[in-house]
């Protein structure tokens, strides 16, 4: 009786290869087997498997069985595990013992060698006359999804004039692989790499799989030329294993692998006004999957505008991915004047050398706006009369010279010759508008014994003026019609600038406010609020990083109503 209580109650681990003596880069198969006969036995331990470091682990699996024994009423448990290798070095491989510990006591494997022994290459492509292989090798095929392995293309021939011949090289593609090459520059022709083959690296290259599982790299392919032969050859597949990443992932979590950091700014040197565009700026920058992740974008908010971003890149290959900055130029418009605080999404990345996930948040960037008024306000007398003199030169028109070349532009330094220059300029008009007043009064000597012609009322007055301007309004909606039509879309602007102008000079309104203003007592409050939103709308197409035809051609209407309206 005791005799059979010891056979069914005890505990045993195998480990066992799928044969002795492999070949190449034949894969290993190895198979764990424990077996615990009777129900008091406990596994406290997990399957320990030996160092594997001179394989690369390409797949596993394991399955649980228990039964009862119908002759002994014993119960009986199985472990079966499975384990797919492949052997990163040729010659004898010891593979060491499996342990666990089951009941307080340690069971283990006799470890055992195997034999992987050299296998000639051969060329899958017609051209064993020349006697050239291509053969990608890919060291680290266990990798996480959307993380980068580095491949390397090496030709291999007996004669070494063949790999002189080998020329461009097209590397793989496929959906579930992004391939980015890192350098085509051929190596210097090893002599003996690998027993009488002369060898020479053509290519380096990243792949990085965008799905979880065994993911193949296709063949790369390369053309041969030569004076007796032409055609092309492929290279070996590789496999990779391609893990999940880790459970536990923020919500906000796009894909993104690596190392990276976020920054928002802005641009502007001068003080930022409320309803004004400002280019703000989203720069990712560090090493991963920077080409192929989702970037953070700014988030809409109640107190500013926000338009779809111009994006450049800045990256080359690096050591784990791709290396540099992607930059986002967004236009931004304050609606109101105070404190605003612009926020983009949170952002989070996956960081496969510390196997974790790191959460970087919201970044944020704040904005001090001022409304027109207090823009004004705090300019100096100095800024002031730039403005006026710049406002000046660009309305009038002059036969004999351009003016408009002679725009002051605003410095950060005090500049006394643009000073001396504004003051020769006012001198002159000065002195013009002297002499001009000098001949009207000799004109009215003469002219003092003329009756006088009646001018009509104030209102007879205002419509010839309306009547005059009707015919340039037609003008300036022709040329505009004509400048979108070509796409001058600069000259487009400034036409619009110069149309506005004009019209409020006619109602002698100095400022788009003033205007506003005067139309909201004098026409209708809808016009003056159509007004307002157009105004706006024209700095948001004027200031967009690509002017869209469809939009700017919808900013015609209505520049084309709303004048037609005011002008009735």
């Amino acid at each position: 009786m005791l005799s059979s209580v010891f056979f069914y109650g005890q505990v045993s681990i195998t480990i066992d290869p799928d044969k002795n003596d492999y070949s190449g880069k034949e894969v290993v198969n190895l198979t764990v087997v424990l077996e615990m006969n009777g129900s008091e036995y406990n596994q406290q331990t997990p399957i320990r498997l030996p160092d594997l470091s001179k394989f690369n682990i390409i797949g596993s699996g394991s399955v649980n069985n228990t039964y009862i024994d119908p002759g002994t009423n014993t119960v009986i448990t199985q472990r079966i595990s499975q384990i797919a290798l492949e052997p990163k070095q040729k010659g004898k491989i010891k593979i060491g013992s499996v342990l666990v510990t089951v009941n307080n006591k340690i069971y283990k494997t006799e470890p055992f060698d195997i034999l992987v022994k050299d296998v000639e290459k051969k060329s899958v492509a017609a051209n064993n006359s020349n006697d050239l292989y291509l053969n990608m090798e890919i060291e680290d095929r266990d990798v996480y999804r959307d993380q980068p392995t580095i491949a390397v293309l090496k030709a291999y021939s007996k004669n070494m004039d063949n790999l002189r011949k080998v020329k461009n090289i097209n590397l793989p593609k496929q959906e579930n692989i992004n391939v980015y090459p890192v350098s085509f520059a051929k190596s210097e022709i090893d002599p003996s790499d690998s027993g009488n083959l002369a060898s020479q690296v053509l290519a380096v290259f990243m792949v990085f799989p965008n799905e979880a599982g065994y993911v193949e790299v296709p063949a790369v392919s390369a053309s041969i030329s030569s004076y007796a032969h032409k055609g092309r050859i492929l290279s070996n597949k590789v496999k990779l294993n391609v893990r999940k990443l880790p459970e536990g992932s923020p919500d906000y979590f796009k894909d993104a692998v690596g190392s990276f950091s976020v920054k928002v700014y802005h641009s502007s040197k001068e003080k930022i006004e409320a309803k004004k565009p400002i280019n703000v700026y989203v720069k990712v920058s560090g090493e991963g999957n920077l080409s192929d992740m989702q970037l953070p974008k700014i988030e809409h908010s109640p107190d500013y505008d926000v338009f779809a971003p111009k994006v450049t890149s800045n990256v080359a290959p690096g050591t784990t991915g791709i290396k540099g900055e992607i930059l986002a130029n967004y236009v931004v418009i304050p609606k109101k004047a105070g404190e605003i605080t612009i926020k983009t999404e949170p952002f989070a990345f996956f960081n496969p050398s510390k196997k974790e996930y790191i959460d970087l948040g919201r970044e944020t960037l704040a904005v001090n706006a001022f409304s027109h008024d207090q823009i004004l306000e705090a300019r100096s007398t100095v800024e002031k009369v730039n403005e006026y003199t710049n406002n000046f030169l660009e309305t009038v028109n002059s036969p004999v010279l351009k003016t408009t070349s002679f725009k002051v532009k605003e410095k950060s330094k005090f500049n006394w010759s643009i000073l001396f220059v504004n003051a020769a300029i006012l001198i002159t008009l000065l002195v013009g508008y002297l002499l001009f007043k000098n001949r009207q009064k000799k004109r009215n000597l003469v002219k003092e014994n003329v009756p006088t012609r009646s001018l009509g009322s104030i209102a007879e007055t205002e419509n010839e003026i309306r009547r005059n301007f009707e015919t340039d309004l037609n003008d300036y909606f022709s040329y505009l019609e004509n400048l979108k039509d070509s796409g001058d879309y600069q000259k487009f602007f400034q036409t619009v600038d110069e149309l506005d102008a004009e019209t409020r000079g006619q109602y002698m309104q100095e400022t788009p406010e003033e205007f506003s203003m005067y139309l909201m007592k004098n026409k209708n409050a809808a016009i003056a609020d159509e007004y307002s939103k157009l105004s706006q709308k024209i700095q948001m197409e004027k200031y967009a990083p690509v002017p869209s035809p469809e939009g700017i051609d919808e900013l015609l209407k209505a520049i084309v109503n709303l004048y037609s309206q005011i002008n009735k």
